[in-house]
């Protein structure tokens, strides 16, 4: 286990962890790209430069290990070798596991593992030369002609001519008779470092064999004479030193210069080796600047934000209960002339307010993108794995979602996937024969609906066969035979979300071991969204997943039941319907409504009455639309819309899951907002004479409500 040196801060290392998972990320994208093109040239320049970065930034923080590792790699990559290119797309795979699991153990403060599966697969050319003696042929090679720089040290060189400094090559020759040749190296760069900034050097720094020559590319505002007399060290170097001029300053808008253009030779131009491209090396466009997009990023830490949200939850509160408060006096002073003014200050407060809360809600959006990248080196993987060719399509990328719903729903998705993948795409062979191409594809879709985003995964493979998931739920005894019968095809195929249930032939290491689906539903549900199955048996399955937009703060209808106030999110009503007692049947032991012309399922959250004189009391009951399926909740009376900040309650505030959270109103009282996912399961799995008949609703205990509103009332 290797620790950075004291001088590398915490907050570097971690701009470095954040910076290098999306130098990983764009690896394996490289990769992706290679593997189906592996003619693109660019593509391999384009790993170099990745795997340059990573080496460099590693280093800059201490972390030996992987900067040793980079270097090998990058020396092999440069290499021009037909069996290199061949296999360079699973050099750049392994590697950025490789480097991962370092990241993950130096994050950690563990043992970084070895790197030896990646050395295996490096050339031999590669294995036989060591980081030393790669440095050392390149400084040799330079010695017959100009150095070559390097695309991130042309972009140092713009730079630094940017900020009006003149740029020089410095060559000089170490003195063969110098008796500690690496010393004298050290000894030439502390001259040089003093009088301007290093850029570069070759051979490269930390090599243990400096060679007969040390070129520095530095960026000062002494001139070339000056240079030449700071090299000229006795018995050090030679007398004979070169200083030639690589950029000078450039002028400053409005002004012209002939001289600021970038001085380019043969070998510049020619920066393939190094992995540059012309786009890279041209100096930036009149009137622009090269960092005008980084100039306008700003890292900000996701609790700073969180804070910020917070703040402005208690803002909403706090116009809540200054409504309330307008409300009572206007009852008391209906007449007050001054009413007016204040109601107009308390519409603009409001409409301030709500753009406050939009704008610090953008803050926390981030595009799936984020996400959707991870996928496609998965795909590749598992079908690989399963010996099958899939294709992923991606569409909806740029659609916004609140960043810890981003986070939350990464293991739900990657379930989803790999299922999709290894359960739901048929092999070649059986595709062809079923008439289908033998490439799979599954597709992965998002996109806003109302207040909700949507995130779809679909494939076009056998389907989910419900017959199948009937007789394995029958056969775990979630089920009866009898019960079966009277299931739709929604009902049965809601069972493969119950922990254990799975239709998979056997177990793999990927799917059949009856894990992932039931994890994908209770995140959902915490999450305060849902999940449901579209499927066509021999035509393929859909996953949708519904999320809020945000977890902080909802729109909300307030209702009572018995003495207690409720709120669900005002996005899951369809419509509100009033009826009365006497109007609801029971099929099966369980309430439903003849609405229109559909029968409509009730889930009942409070008591049945228990006789017949209330049989024609007047109940609401609220239309909840779940995709396809409706369902009508019972209700003893509205209160209205609210705007709700959700207060969050653990384990230890309320024993049960059909509370997902708590609000307080303006006037002081505590809301309890319902999880209608938990709740419409819950009406799922329940048998008669169980919880959820007519005889009794899903009540929540006194000790339980009486214990969330103190804990609300407490964070309030």
């Amino acid at each position: 286990m290797s620790h950075g040196p004291d001088d590398c801060n915490a907050e570097m290392r971690e701009l470095f962890f954040e910076t290098s998972q999306e130098l990983l990320q764009s690896l394996n994208d490289e990769a992706l790209k290679l593997e189906k093109n592996p003619a693109d040239l660019e593509c391999v320049r384009s790993i170099r430069r990745i795997v340059h970065t990573l080496k460099g930034d590693a280093a800059a923080c201490g972390f030996r290990e992987l900067s040793q590792t980079a270097h090998s790699l990058e020396d092999a990559l440069v290499l021009e070798s037909t069996t290199l290119n061949a296999s360079i797309a699973e050099i750049a795979f392994t590697a950025a596991d490789t480097f991962a699991a370092m990241l993950s153990a130096y994050q950690r403060n563990a043992d970084v593992p070895s790197s030896e599966s990646l050395q295996k697969m490096l050339p031999k050319a590669a294995q036989d030369s060591d980081s030393e003696k790669s440095s050392e042929q390149r400084a040799s090679t330079m010695s017959t002609g100009p150095a070559i720089w390097n695309e991130y040290e042309q972009l140092a060189i713009q730079k630094a001519s940017a900020k009006g400094k003149h740029v020089f090559h410095v060559a000089a020759i170490i003195d063969p008779q110098c008796a500690m040749p690496i010393a004298a190296r050290q000894l030439l760069l502390n001259a040089l470092e003093g009088w301007g900034e290093v850029l570069a050097t070759r051979p490269e720094a930390g090599s243990q064999k400096p060679g007969k020559k040390l070129e520095v590319l530095l960026a000062t505002e002494k001139t070339s004479e000056e240079l030449a007399r700071r090299c000229r060290i006795p018995t050090v170097t030679l007398p004979e030193v070169s200083v030639q001029v690589v950029a000078s300053p450039q002028p400053q808008p409005g002004k012209t210069n002939p001289q600021t253009e970038l001085k380019r030779t043969d070998a510049a131009i020619a920066q393939s080796e190094t992995g540059s491209s012309p786009a890279a090396t041209d100096p930036p466009s009149q009137g622009g600047s090269p960092n005008t997009s980084g100039d306008n990023v700003l890292r900000v830490d996701a609790e700073r934000i969180d804070s910020l949200l917070d703040l402005v939850g208690e803002l909403i509160l706090g116009k809540s209960m200054l409504q309330q408060a307008f409300y009572e006096l206007a009852q008391r002073f209906p007449k007050e002339a001054i009413r007016g003014r204040f109601l107009d200050a308390m519409s603009f407060q409001a409409r301030v307010l709500s753009d406050l809360q939009r704008s610090v809600m953008k803050i926390r959006m981030v595009p799936v993108e984020q996400l959707f990248r991870r996928f496609p080196r998965l795909v590749r993987d598992v079908a690989k794995e399963c010996g099958k060719d899939v294709e992923l399509a991606l569409s909806g990328q740029d659609t916004d979602l609140d960043k810890r719903l981003l986070d939350a729903i990464a293991e739900p998705l990657t379930h989803i996937v790999r299922n999709a993948v290894s359960h739901g795409i048929e092999s070649g062979q059986e595709r062809t024969v079923a008439g289908k191409p033998a490439r799979g594809t599954i597709r992965l879709t998002s996109y806003h609906q109302g207040n909700q985003v949507i995130v779809e995964v679909s494939d076009d493979g056998r389907g989910i066969d419900s017959q199948k998931v009937k007789m394995k739920a029958i056969e775990k005894g979630l089920l009866t035979t009898d019960e079966a019968t009277r299931l739709n095809e929604a009902e049965i195929l809601d069972f493969v979300f119950r922990p254990g249930l799975s239709t998979a032939e056997e177990v793999t290491e990927i799917s059949g071991r009856g894990v992932g689906l039931d994890v994908v539903r209770s995140v959902l549900q915490r999450l305060k969204g849902s999940v449901e199955i579209q499927t066509h048996h021999g035509k393929g399955t859909t996953f949708q997943l519904k999320l809020p937009l945000t977890l902080a703060i909802i729109k909300a209808l307030l209702f009572n039941i018995g003495h207690r106030l409720y709120a669900i999110p005002l996005n899951a009503v369809a419509e509100i319907a009033r009826t009365t007692e006497s109007e609801l049947h029971l099929v099966d032991q369980h309430e439903v409504l003849q609405l229109r012309d559909r029968v409509l399922p009730l889930i009942r959250l409070g008591s049945a009455p228990f006789d017949t004189a209330q049989s024609a009391r007047k109940i609401f009951v609220l239309v909840i639309s779940m995709g396809e399926r409706k369902f009508g909740l019972i209700v003893d009376s509205l209160v209205g819309e609210e705007e709700l900040v959700i207060k969050a309650l653990d384990d230890r505030s309320i024993s049960t899951d059909l509370i997902s959270g708590a609000s307080v109103l303006g006037d002081g009282r505590v809301v309890l907002i319902v999880n209608l996912p938990a709740v419409i399961e819950r009406h799922a799995r329940s048998r008669p004479g169980q919880q959820g008949t007519v005889a009794s609703g899903f009540l929540l205990p006194t000790a339980d409500l009486k214990l969330a509103q103190s804990k609300v009332e407490a964070q309030s």
